[in-house]
Order: C-alpha cells, then sequence, then structure tokens
C-alpha cells in the first residue's frame, strides 16, 4: 500500500512563502521520482516540479527561480518550498510518484500512478 500524506498548505498574502511537505510511505517510498502538481479551480491539473531520486529536478516555466523542490531520501519526504507567491499560485496542490520516470514525459500527469489527497493553498492580492 502506496500512502502519499501532503500538508503545509494554507492562507498567505501575495508575495508570502510557504513549504509544502510530503511523506511518503509503503511499497515505493524509495520512489524513483517525486513530483508535485496543482489544480486551480475549474481548472486541469498541472505539473508543478518533479525530483529524481538522484535529485535533479524539473520546474514549470510558471514557478522556475520561485520555488524549490527538495527531498530527503532518508525520511522518504519531498518538500516544495514556494517563495513570491503570487494569486495564481492558488490551486490545490497535489504531490504524486513516478514509478518508471522518463525523461521526455517526466512532466505528464499520465507518469504517475500514485496521489496524495491534495492540500490547499491560497494565495490573496
Amino acid at each position: 500500500q502506496v500512502q502519499l500524506v501532503e500538508s503545509g498548505g494554507g492562507l498567505v498574502q501575495a508575495g508570502g512563502s510557504l513549504r509544502l511537505s510530503c511523506a511518503v510511505s509503503g511499497r515505493t517510498a524509495r520512489a524513483p521520482a517525486v513530483g508535485w502538481f496543482r489544480q486551480a479551480q475549474g481548472k486541469e491539473r498541472e505539473f508543478v516540479a518533479t525530483i529524481r531520486w538522484s535529485g535533479a529536478s524539473y520546474y514549470a516555466d510558471s514557478v522556475k527561480g520561485r520555488f524549490t523542490i527538495s527531498r530527503d531520501n532518508a525520511q522518504n519526504t519531498v518538500n516544495l518550498q514556494m517563495n513570491s507567491l503570487k494569486a495564481e499560485d492558488t490551486a490545490v496542490y497535489y504531490c504524486a510518484i513516478a514509478p518508471a520516470p522518463i525523461l521526455s514525459t517526466i512532466t505528464q500527469l499520465s507518469s504517475y500512478d500514485y496521489w496524495g489527497q491534495g492540500t490547499q493553498v491560497t494565495v490573496s492580492s
């Protein structure tokens, strides 16, 4: 049984910061890649960032330079530090595991098989 639990969401003013955490447990705790996605109300779920077991990371253009993804392999956690938040960052944020990531598709939802329940991030302008 694979379980992902997100935490750290909340309400913050524009320009502020939040740190999301994703705790991974179960059979694929040593996940090859763990990603963050977000879904704003009325919109499709979109890629935010992902990190491989090796530490290599990838970001959506919309968050580059503002968000930083990191992982603690010993603790099986993946964090997303979000700085300089904007109103358009408001969404439910999900973490997910890609069990067999391929570089060309690592930013695609279809590469991720296991998902958390999500945590709400609201940025007030």
